[in-house]
């Protein structure tokens, strides 16, 4: 990083060039000053880019500067750039569409943020001497056409090799009469932001499994595994050629499955110049398993492609293995289904015409997320965005951040935007969870305000009766005996949903307030949880304790958020959710709100048998259903593909969508049995839960203070548990018969006698 003032100036071609032009800017080392020190590059983009040094990548990133509320944040990023500059050096930027100027959002809309694309950087060269040379974007750059004719995030990316200006980012190329100067944009550097998140990269590879010819004789490539990203590969063939590769994630009677896409294209376009082509559209990416692929010259074979999977760069940090392999499997599609939509913000789907960083996904998602990888810095940054557009917004946590849905027409069963909850209690519950992984006490510092904004806002919008039972809310939104046409239509009282939600999103603000010694706002706001309880008790639970709709999502909120007055209460709430749960045969009968807490409602209210009935249930619904049907991803519905191999008719239908697979918190914190007693782990609870149908798990975590790792094993009616703990942290390990264990740093071994407690 450096603290040098900013001297740059936004500029774009002074033509448009296709939608990807190429920047350019030569110039020499002053003389005399000595050798060079250190060279720090700090760039942005209205738009994307990806920016060069003598026809040398600056860094491994793409799709940079990513998505932020460019309204208010405009993320640059730093590049150490010293070991590529020579006497005389061209420093090359090319840029895309993106977020900025590219389609958004279902209506067809783009240039929702602006018309111009634009580059911001500036280089500053300090010498021996102390001397420092700035070489900044200005109006004395050059632009240029590039081989790219067509970019956009939804449709694609075309590519025409016969357009290539070799050597266009290298010192003495000269120009010619298709390049032209830039012009300087209005721009206010008050906007830029240097970003908290980690970059987007190319984070693996993925070859084919499988190339075979569909029923109407097209090309498919079966990747084995839904990811998210682009094809590269190297060929040959005739000047003029073009190879169209069409991306899906699933197939149906055969043949590529593109009606989930929506109006999505998903299709990239490349032509070949007679030589040897290396082809990679970093300008755009996909949400795919299968890739169909025409114009080929010659045989293609498994060797030919690769699948470059992107997303930001985050360190893995939890791992989960147990005795079930569908169940291995479903943690699997947990992980790929985070990888795929953890690019720069963490959003719904990766491949339709939508990938918007919805608030209510990772608002349930987030424990999950913040076990599986180092996701603080990623989630911290988006806070940042969703704040500002709350700030500006008067206090509403909108449905998306960045909220892009404010420039496009409502849908009409959506009616004006207010507060919704579990989508706007992303600004407690997101930031609570991250508190509770790694102990820093500075994110509740950074969000308080928000989080005091939004509760105090909802505080605004209760009835008469003390409740949340008015306005648009989405509810346990698809919920599995919803039709498919209609997600908001579930079985959970909307108003009980609402009710609870605030309930703990008052309590967690208490919380908040008072480990930042706000005493007066802990008061206030436990005073608003009190009535809200207390208003919840009146109108939502009868005599004989049934909770209003009286199904297993309002009885697993109501447990999961201890709304409920009395331990008596909290009993019946338990054996009624058991009892639903066994009814339904053991089929996921929760939407969004009640899936990512019932079996945590089940296990906590002693019912672990349920919990892993429900967990392990292979019938549609299930989480395992999908599994069966050979998902490599967490789908968006429990039925995304039918038991016939047909796609759900819903109009939204995702096949790598996280947010069900927020299950995996509890199989974490249950089946694994590791959760923090203090913030960060700093005290750690070790306490699995075996049941039927798994007889080990092993799962490991790597905490601020070190790394976690329990195992254990059935053996008959013998229980056998491995712990270590790192050093300076203290466990409270309990083991299935309730006997109790502390322990320090180090590892230990306890052993149980379980009798009939696990078949």
């Amino acid at each position: 990083m450096t603290s040098t003032p900013w001297l740059a100036a936004m500029i774009s071609p002074a033509q448009d060039f296709d939608g990807a032009p190429l920047l350019r800017k030569e110039f020499a080392l002053e003389e005399g000053r000595g050798a060079v020190v250190k060279a720090t590059l700090r760039a942005t983009a209205l738009g994307v880019y990806e920016a060069f040094i003598n026809g040398s990548p600056v860094g491994p990133d793409v799709l940079s500067p990513g998505w932020s509320s460019y309204e208010w944040r405009l993320r640059y990023r730093s590049y150490d750039v010293t070991c590529l500059l020579t006497p005389t050096s061209v420093l090359g930027v090319e840029l895309g569409n993106g977020w900025y100027r590219g389609r958004l959002a279902w209506h067809g809309l783009s240039n929702l943020y602006g018309s111009e694309l634009g580059f911001f950087g500036q280089l500053d060269i300090e010498f021996a001497d102390g001397h420092i040379q700035t070489i900044a974007s200005d109006s004395s750059w050059q632009a240029g056409p590039s081989a790219t004719t067509f970019n956009d995030l939804y449709d694609g990316q075309t590519i025409d090799a016969r357009r290539r200006q070799k050597g266009w980012a290298d010192p003495g190329f000269g120009p010619g009469t298709d390049w032209t100067g830039v012009r300087e944009l209005a721009f206010d550097a008050a906007r830029l932001a240097e970003p908290v998140g980690p970059p987007v990269v190319r984070a693996g590879v993925v070859r084919p499994v499988e190339i075979f010819t569909s029923p109407s004789g097209k090309t498919l490539v079966d990747f084995g595994q839904n990811l998210v990203g682009w094809l590269r590969f190297t060929v040959q063939g005739e000047a003029g050629q073009a190879i169209t590769v069409r991306h899906a994630e699933v197939l149906e009677d055969g043949e590529l499955g593109v009606r989930p896409l929506r109006s999505a294209k998903a299709t990239d376009m490349f032509i070949l110049s007679g030589g040897e082509d290396s082809f990679e559209p970093t300008k755009t990416f996909h949400g795919f398993r299968y890739a169909e692929i025409t114009g080929w010259p010659g045989d293609l074979t498994e060797g030919d492609l690769e699948a470059v999977v992107v997303h930001s760069d985050l360190e893995r940090t939890g791992t989960f293995e147990c005795s079930n392999e569908l169940v291995n499997q479903l943690h699997r599609n947990i992980v790929w289904g985070l990888r795929g939509n953890f690019l720069d913000l963490p959003t719904d789907c990766p491949q339709r015409d939508e990938r918007l960083g919805w608030t209510g996904d990772i608002a349930v998602f987030a424990p999950t997320a913040a076990y599986l990888y180092d996701v603080k810095g990623f989630l911290q940054d988006w806070l940042l965005d969703l704040a500002v557009e709350q700030q500006a917004a008067d206090g509403l946590v909108p449905i998306t951040v960045p909220d892009i849905l404010k420039y496009c027409p409502q849908p009409p069963e959506f009616p004006s935007p207010e507060s919704s909850a579990l989508w706007s209690e992303a600004s407690v519950w997101v930031p609570w969870a991250l508190w509770e992984a790694y102990g820093d006490l500075s994110v509740l510092r950074n969000q308080y305000a928000s989080m005091a904004s939004h509760t105090g806002r909802v505080e605004g919008l209760l009835s008469a009766n003390g409740l949340w039972d008015s306005g648009f809310q989405f509810g346990d939104w698809l919920d599995p005996d919803a039709a498919p046409d209609q997600p908001w239509a579930a079985k959970a009282d909307t108003g009980v949903v609402a009710t609870a939600c605030l309930y703990r999103t008052a309590r967690l603000t208490a919380q908040a307030a008072g480990l930042l010694g706000k005493h007066d706002d802990e008061a206030y706001f436990e005073a608003l949880a009190a009535r809200v309880r207390t208003a919840f008790a009146e109108h939502y639970v009868a005599a004989d304790g049934t909770v209003s709709s009286d199904c297993t999502t309002v009885y697993a909120l109501a447990i999961a958020f201890d709304v409920l007055l009395t331990p008596e209460l909290r009993e019946f709430a338990g054996n009624r959710l058991a009892e639903l749960v066994r009814d339904n045969n053991y089929r996921v009968s929760t939407g969004f709100a009640g899936t990512p807490f019932i079996t945590h409602a089940l296990t906590d209210t002693g019912h672990v048998d349920e919990a892993y009935r429900l967990l392990l249930e292979e019938g549609c619904p299930s989480w395992l259903y999908p599994v069966t049907m050979g998902a490599t991803t967490v789908w968006e519905r429990w039925d995304s593909m039918l038991p016939d191999g047909t796609i759900n008719p819903g109009e939204m239908t995702s096949f790598n969508h996280y947010a069900l697979g927020a299950v995996a918190d509890w199989m974490h914190k249950a089946i694994g049995g590791i959760r923090p007693l203090e913030p960060g782990y700093a005290r750690v609870l070790i306490q699995p839960q075996p049941g039927e149908g798994i007889s080990w798990a092993k799962t490991s975590l790597k905490t601020p203070h070190g790394m976690v790792r329990v195992e254990w094993t059935l053996d008959g009616d013998g229980f056998r548990l491995e712990v270590t703990v790192p050093a300076g942290v203290a466990a409270d390990v309990v083991l299935p018969d309730g006997a109790r264990h502390a322990m320090g740093g180090g590892t230990g071994s306890f052993t149980a006698e379980l009798g009939a407690l696990v078949k």
